[in-house]
């Protein structure tokens, strides 16, 4: 079993569906893989959780597969989607000076991919 960090800067849908999409097939596979949001992709963040979305349906997949493993607090915080984060209950990750660090992951074995 490899393990992925899948960090997601990105704030197009068309990069973030592929990121959904990675990450269930990833653990369908066997593999571990962790969604962190960080950057530009926060801005999603309000968006995913509206049924009309065409992320909606993925995202609850990753969601409820316990795939995203939160998102960046800083960059939620500047694009003002903190509270949507807060009310999804998504884990508020900000270890490196308010924002998502990656050593943490590649010191655990985890091979970072960006988005």
């Amino acid at each position: 079993m490899k393990k992925f960090a899948l960090f997601v800067f990105n704030g197009d849908p068309m990069c973030f569906i592929h990121v959904l999409l990675n990450a269930l097939d990833m653990k369908a596979k066997g593999h571990e893989a962790k969604i962190i949001i960080e950057g530009a992709s926060a801005k999603l963040i309000p968006e995913l959780i509206k049924p009309g979305n065409p992320l909606n349906g993925l995202w609850q997949k990753n969601l409820e597969a316990g795939l995203v493993e939160g998102v960046c607090k800083a960059c939620s915080g500047k694009l003002g989607t903190l509270e949507a984060a807060k009310e999804q209950g998504l884990t508020l990750l900000d270890d490196v000076s308010g924002h998502p660090g990656m050593a943490a992951y590649y010191e655990n074995g985890y091979e970072i991919i960006t988005f």
